[in-house]
C-alpha cells in the first residue's frame, strides 16, 4: 500500500476568528497618467496563531501590503483591521551599528516600556531562544547575516507582538543557513504560536513554512489563489511533497505572470 505524502486535516485557523482583516483595499502611488495602481480591492483574512506566506511577481504589491498592515503607510481605499500588536522583519537586519547585539534588542524592550531593571535578563532570554547566549556584547558587524537576521528577529520577539509581519527576511541568505533560520522561526512559532504573514519570492520556502499558501496577482495586487499547505511538520524544503507543492503554486505563479504580461 503506497504511503500518502500529505495528511488532510482541517486548514490551519478553522474557526478562529481572523486577527488580520483586509477588505477590498487598494493603493495607489501618485497621480494622473504616471500613478503606479500598486494593490486593486485585495482581501484576505489571517486567523490567530497561523503561519501565512505570500507570493508573487515582482512589484505585486507584497511589501506594500505589509507596510499598511504595519501603519507605516494607509490605503487609499478599503478597510485594514489589525487586533494586537506587530512587529515587522525586513530582508536586511536593520540593526543599529553603533549599538551591541544586545543593544539592539534592549532599545526594543526600552520603547516597549519595559523597566530598566528587568531588561538585561529579558535580553540575555530573548538572544538565548535565538541561539545567540554570550553574543550581547558583539557589534552588528563582526556577526554573520545570518546572524543579524536571529538578532533581528529576536528584536522583533521584544516587541511581544501578537503578528510577526516578515518581508523576505532570510532572501538574502545562503541556502544552508536559510534552513537553519527556517526551523529555528517554525520552532519560535509553535512555542510562542504568534501570528505570521510572511513574503517571500521562494515558493519551497513558502511550502516548508506555511500553513496556507496566498498567490496574488502581477501589479496591480489581488489574491488569485489560496493553497492550503497539509504537509506534516516538520517539514523539509527538498522532500517530495514540498517539491510537488511547490510545483502546482509556480504553476500558478507563472499563469498569473502570462495573464499579465510582466514579472
Amino acid at each position: 500500500m503506497t504511503t500518502p505524502l500529505v495528511e488532510d486535516p482541517a486548514p490551519a485557523g478553522a474557526g478562529v476568528p481572523p486577527v488580520l482583516q483586509v477588505e477590498s483595499v487598494s493603493k495607489v502611488f501618485g497621480h494622473g497618467p504616471a500613478a503606479v495602481h500598486a494593490l486593486d480591492r485585495i482581501s484576505l483574512e489571517v486567523t490567530a496563531g497561523e503561519f501565512v506566506c505570500l507570493v508573487g511577481a515582482s512589484g505585486c504589491g507584497k511589501s506594500t501590503l505589509l507596510h499598511l498592515l504595519a501603519a507605516l503607510d494607509s490605503p487609499t481605499s478599503g478597510q485594514l483591521a489589525v487586533q494586537g500588536r506587530t512587529a515587522l522583519m525586513f530582508q536586511e537586519a536593520a540593526l543599529f551599528p553603533w549599538l551591541t547585539v544586545g543593544g539592539n534588542v534592549s532599545l526594543a524592550l526600552r520603547l516597549r516600556g519595559v523597566p530598566r531593571g528587568r531588561r538585561r535578563p529579558l535580553v540575555a532570554s530573548l538572544l538565548e531562544s535565538v541561539h545567540l547566549e554570550g553574543l550581547a556584547g558583539r557589534r552588528p558587524h563582526e556577526l554573520s547575516g545570518g546572524m543579524r537576521q536571529r538578532v533581528a528577529l529576536a528584536r522583533a520577539l521584544a516587541q511581544d507582538a501578537d503578528v510577526l509581519l516578515m518581508d523576505e527576511p532570510f532572501g538574502s541568505l545562503d541556502a544552508m543557513t536559510r534552513d537553519l533560520l527556517h526551523a529555528e522561526l517554525e520552532r519560535l512559532w509553535t512555542d510562542r504560536r504568534f501570528t505570521v504573514l510572511f513574503v517571500t519570492h521562494n515558493v519551497r520556502e513558502a511550502v516548508r513554512l506555511a500553513d496556507r499558501v496566498l498567490v496574488l496577482t502581477s501589479r496591480p495586487g489581488r489574491v488569485a489563489a489560496s493553497f492550503d499547505v497539509r504537509i506534516p511538520r516538520p517539514r523539509r524544503i527538498e522532500t517530495p511533497a514540498v517539491s510537488a507543492l511547490a510545483g502546482e503554486i509556480t504553476d500558478q505563479l507563472s499563469r498569473e505572470v502570462r495573464r499579465h504580461g510582466h514579472a
